[in-house]
């Protein structure tokens, strides 16, 4: 990023901004701060899906279910989850969140994030939330609960079948974040 900025600020005979004269130049056009705060809205969300899902630990699975109250599968979960963190609204289904979802690499995992997996002989046929340190948050299957598990266990590993990221930046996202947010401060 320094050096794609670097070029756009300088002419091509100087040479590239140190990473301290960046930081300088973009404190110096407010550009910084903007980062930041973007920085900190993501951490902040993630944070609080993380730790919501994480309220959810032992309620049990249920083909269809969408509440804590009568139990979840594996894509209600998610989308209970997403719902009622950050006010966004995914698809129904598993496959479905994949599709409306941004592709990343698994390196590239933060909490937050959905994990799918090919449990049924096709793609994307279960999905997770993703916590960090290696770890995801889901509905497992029927006569099991909401529980964390490792995606280095090797039937997870195995059946891996890609990472999303949720968008939350685009305008509508925005205003639902912040209604959720405004919706949890209040006592």
């Amino acid at each position: 990023m320094a050096l794609a900025l670097g070029l756009l600020i300088q002419p091509a005979a100087h040479a590239t901004p140190t990473p301290d004269e960046m930081d300088t130049w973009l404190a110096d056009k407010g550009l910084m701060s903007q980062i930041q705060q973007v920085r900190q809205r993501v951490s902040l969300q993630a944070s609080e899906l993380v730790v919501h899902a994480i309220g959810f630990l032992g309620v049990p699975y249920l083909r269809g279910g969408n509440t804590a109250e009568t139990g979840f599968d594996c894509s209600g979960f998610v989308k209970a989850i997403f719902e009622q963190t950050v006010g966004l609204v995914l698809p129904r289904r598993a496959e479905q969140q994949a599709a409306a979802t941004q592709n990343i690499e698994r390196k590239e995992l933060l909490p937050g994030d959905l994990v799918f997996f090919n449990t049924m002989r096709r793609a994307f046929s279960h999905v997770g939330i993703y916590i960090g340190d290696g770890k995801f948050i889901h509905s497992p299957k029927p006569g099991a609960e909401v529980r964390v598990e490792s995606l280095a266990t090797t039937y997870w590993n195995r059946r891996f079948d890609g990472a999303r990221r949720v968008d939350t930046d685009s305008e509508d996202a925005g205003q639902s974040v912040a209604a959720a947010l405004r919706s949890q401060a209040k006592p």
